[in-house]
C-alpha cells in the first residue's frame, strides 16, 4: 500500500517551506519520476471567543488569492514551541487577546496529504479579553474584527466575506464542541 521513495532532492528551500522532488515506486511496480512535495511547518489556529460571546477574527490581504479575507487567528509554530504555546503566541501577537482558560484542543488534520506534509492543529479559546496591543511582523497588516459567533456562519454561507477552509472547518469544530458541552444552545 505504501510507496517506496527511490530518490529525493530539494528543488527549493526557504524559511517559508521547501519544494522536494521524489522518484517513487508504487506497490504495483509503477515508478513516478517527478512527484513534487511541498514541505511546510505545522500550523496552529484557534476559534477565539470573548467573554461576551464575540468571535475574534483577523482581516487581512492574501496575496495568492488577491483578496481581503476574514479568518480566525493562525500561524506556524516555531521550532522551540509546543502547539499550545504557538497558538497562544499567535493569538496574542495578531489580536492582543489572551485568556486565563487553557486552550481546548479541537483536533488536527493534514492540509493536503497528496502534496503537502504539514498539519493544522485547531484550538478553541474561551473567555478571551484584550490585554495587549498587536505585535505584528513587518509583513503583516491585520485588522481585528469582533462579530457574533453565529454571524460568522451567515457571512460565509451568504458569500458576504472571503474566508478559507481552515477557518470554516475550525468554526464547525468549535460549534460542535460548544453544543456537545452545552456552552451554546442549538
Amino acid at each position: 500500500m505504501r510507496w517506496k521513495t527511490l530518490k529525493s532532492e530539494f528543488l527549493y528551500k526557504s524559511e517559508f517551506g521547501n519544494l522536494r522532488k521524489d522518484r517513487c515506486q508504487l506497490p504495483n511496480g509503477l515508478v513516478i519520476e517527478n512527484y513534487h512535495v511541498n514541505e511546510y511547518s505545522d500550523w496552529v489556529n484557534a476559534v477565539v471567543i470573548t467573554k461576551d460571546k464575540k468571535l475574534v477574527l483577523v482581516k487581512q490581504y492574501r496575496y495568492a488569492a488577491n483578496g481581503i479575507f476574514l479568518e480566525i487567528p493562525s500561524g506556524k509554530i516555531e521550532e522551540w514551541e509546543t502547539n499550545q504555546e504557538g497558538i497562544l503566541r499567535e493569538v496574542k501577537e495578531e489580536t492582543g487577546y489572551i485568556s486565563k482558560i487553557k486552550p481546548i484542543l479541537l483536533g488536527e488534520y493534514f492540509v493536503n496529504p497528496a502534496t503537502q506534509n504539514n498539519k493544522v492543529i485547531t484550538y478553541l479559546i474561551l473567555d478571551a479579553y484584550k490585554a495587549y496591543e498587536q505585535d505584528l511582523d513587518d509583513t503583516e497588516n491585520i485588522e481585528v474584527n469582533l462579530i457574533g459567533f453565529d454571524s460568522f456562519e451567515s457571512l460565509f454561507k451568504n458569500k458576504k466575506i472571503l474566508t478559507q477552509m481552515f477557518s470554516i472547518s475550525a468554526y464547525y469544530m468549535a460549534k460542535d464542541y460548544m453544543r456537545t458541552n452545552r456552552l451554546i444552545k442549538y
